[in-house]
C-alpha cells in the first residue's frame, strides 16, 4: 500500500504557511479542516493552506508537495491512532472509537489517491470553495529516473 510523505524542493513552505509541515512526515489531503470555511476565512497564509496545502500527520502543518511512498501496516495503524486523537482533541469527536472510523476513511482516501502512482511520484492539491463545499483537484508529476552522474561529481584525491 502507498501513502505520501511531505517533500520540500526549497524553503518556500516555511514562508507561506503559518505552520509548515516537516520534510518526511506522512501526509493527507486534510480538506476536512476547511469544511466549515467561507470566503471570509480565505485570507493570507490561511488562504494558501486552503488553496494548496497537504496536511502533515506529525505537526498537522501544511506542505505544498508530497511524494508517493510505500507504507507498512504498523505505520498505518499508528497514523490512524494519531489522527483519531487529533479529531478528539481539536475537532471534538465524541470518542476515540468514532474518531478512528473517520481517521480510517481519511487514510483510505489518501491511499486511493496514491494507489495508481509509482513511488516518488509528486502530488499537488488545488482547492476551491464552491456552493457545494470544498472541491479538491489532484495532480501528479511522475518521477523520472535520473542518472546519479547528473547530480554527483566524482573525483579521486589525485584530481
Amino acid at each position: 500500500m502507498n501513502l505520501a510523505r511531505v517533500i520540500h524542493l526549497d524553503e518556500s513552505d516555511m514562508n507561506v504557511y503559518f505552520n509548515p509541515a516537516r520534510t518526511g512526515e506522512w501526509a493527507l489531503s486534510g480538506g476536512f479542516e476547511f469544511s466549515n470555511w467561507s470566503d471570509a476565512d480565505l485570507t493570507g497564509k490561511a488562504r494558501q493552506a486552503f488553496a494548496n496545502g497537504w496536511l502533515g500527520m506529525e505537526t498537522f502543518g501544511r506542505a505544498t508537495l508530497v511524494a508517493v511512498t510505500p507504507i507498512e501496516a504498523a505505520e498505518l495503524d499508528a497514523l490512524e491512532a494519531t489522527l483519531a486523537k487529533h479529531f478528539v482533541e481539536i475537532y471534538g469527536a465524541p470518542s476515540m472509537e468514532a474518531a478512528k472510523a473517520v481517521a480510517r476513511e481519511e487514510l483510505s482516501h489518501m491511499a486511493d489517491l496514491c494507489e495508481d502512482h509509482d513511488p516518488n511520484t509528486v502530488l499537488t492539491v488545488q482547492r476551491e470553495l464552491t456552493d457545494a463545499g470544498v472541491r479538491e483537484q489532484f495532480r501528479s508529476i511522475k518521477s523520472e529516473a535520473a542518472d546519479l552522474e547528473v547530480f554527483a561529481v566524482h573525483s579521486t584525491p589525485d584530481e
